[in-house]
């Protein structure tokens, strides 16, 4: 007997119609013997209305209260799952929070899971019996709700099959599987039948929205098989493990791209020791990630340009903090939010020559400029204006051989 966790995202639940669809697919795993935790999210678009709710309220929502609210969503979901699964006459029940407990640490609205007491569902798993766990939330030391931040459904999954001792994780989803590149911008994108734990990381952290990147981290620490696969379909899909599983024969596995990005450049900043860590760390402190990050020496080895790259919806902060900035001197604040990241993955990058080389030609080729450049073992990223993300991501789809 198998003990599996199984996820169910947004999609997956999004009407009481997709909800029965779901409960049929745990009914046939239990069938087969398996001890079945489904892990659900709140039905497709249901956070999003309640952070609309919040916002009627005021702008300024106490987080607390954030999260007592968002959390709702998938309860609604536990118990129309359980429910639905009860009406097939499988035993089944759901369990919140705070009767598990999910135990939390860290702020609201972004706080982490650091245990999960198992006993009570163990017993229950034993007794032939479904557990319908939300995604998502948690409990803090103090007794309050807590949630994992957004898409943290896939993070509470993962957790789960961990500290349960899970065979397998599987990610149900309205994809049957990791692609190659966006299937609904790129039609000849094809599905990936195995990937390793770097390369799914760094495509879900580059913008591929299949996974949290966090939950691709902690299954990778921990060594848990995770399976991406469609709700809606009977078709295999994409496995995920440790990389010596994994096929070096392409370089290049993905192409991924994100339009959530901005880039600012400080001209003319006085060019002495110490002076990037007075930029950066402020930033830091105000939890802005920073990604990209480019100097340029001047000729008279006085001043630099420091150009880098935050998410768009930080750049108003960004600037303020910036602008405060006493520890630095600069000339001026140049900001270009119409830009995207376009970005290759692949664990074969490492040893294959020339792979830098074609992705810039062939973006030439296109007459795409090159804003920006960030690499890594098994990841080289550009930043181009989004204006020619589709033409990028298109050619160079087709030059490493992925359509």
């Amino acid at each position: 007997m198998v003990k599996k966790v199984l996820k169910f995202g947004g999609t997956s639940v999004g009407t009481t119609e997709r909800i029965q669809h779901v409960a049929k697919i745990i009914e046939k795993e239990q069938s087969l013997g398996n001890k079945i935790i489904a892990v659900v999210s709140a039905m497709a678009g249901k956070t999003n209305d309640l952070v609309k709710l919040s916002k009627e309220i005021s702008e300024e929502f106490n987080k607390r209260e954030l999260d007592v609210l968002l959390s709702s969503g998938e309860q609604v979901t536990c118990g129309l799952l359980s429910g639905a699964l009860i009406k097939l006459n499988v035993q089944a029940k759901s369990w919140l929070n705070w009767q598990i407990p999910i135990l939390t640490d860290g702020e609201h609205t972004n706080a982490r899971i650091l245990n999960i007491h198992i006993e009570k569902i163990n017993k229950y798993l034993d007794h032939g019996g479904v557990a319908i766990i939300p995604g998502f939330q948690g409990i803090s030391k103090f007794g309050d709700i807590t949630t994992i931040g957004r898409g943290g459904s896939d993070a509470t999954a993962v957790a789960i099959a961990k500290i349960f001792n899970a065979s397998t994780c599987e990610i149900y989803t309205d994809v049957d599987g990791v692609y190659s590149t966006d299937p609904n911008k790129i039609p000849v994108a094809k599905k990936i039948d195995k990937i390793s734990y770097d390369e799914m990381l760094e495509l879900s952290s580059l913008g591929a929205k299949v996974m949290q990147s966090s939950a691709v981290q902690t299954a990778m620490m921990y060594d848990i098989p995770l399976e991406v696969r469609s709700t809606f379909t009977d078709r295999k899909g994409t496995k995920i493990f440790s990389q010596e599983n994994i096929d070096y024969t392409k370089s290049v596995t993905g192409v991924a791209y994100s339009k959530d990005d901005a880039k600012i450049t400080l001209i003319g900043v006085e060019d002495k020791p110490g002076v990037a860590a007075n930029i950066f760390e402020p930033l830091s402190k105000a939890q802005i990630n920073v990604d990209m990050v480019i100097q340029n020496i001047s000729s008279d080895q006085k001043t630099t340009d420091i150009t880098f790259t935050v998410k768009r919806g930080d750049v108003s902060k960004t600037k303020q903090i910036l602008k405060k900035n006493s520890n630095i001197n600069y000339k001026k604040i140049i900001e270009n939010d119409k830009v995207a990241k376009v970005s290759i993955v692949g664990a074969g990058m490492v040893s294959t020559p020339g792979v830098t080389y074609r992705m810039f030609r062939a973006l030439s080729d296109e007459g795409i400029n090159i804003l920006a450049i960030s690499t890594s073992e098994i990841k080289l990223s550009v930043i181009i204006e989004e204006d020619n993300t589709l033409k990028a991501i298109k050619k160079l789809h087709t030059i490493f051989d992925l359509d």
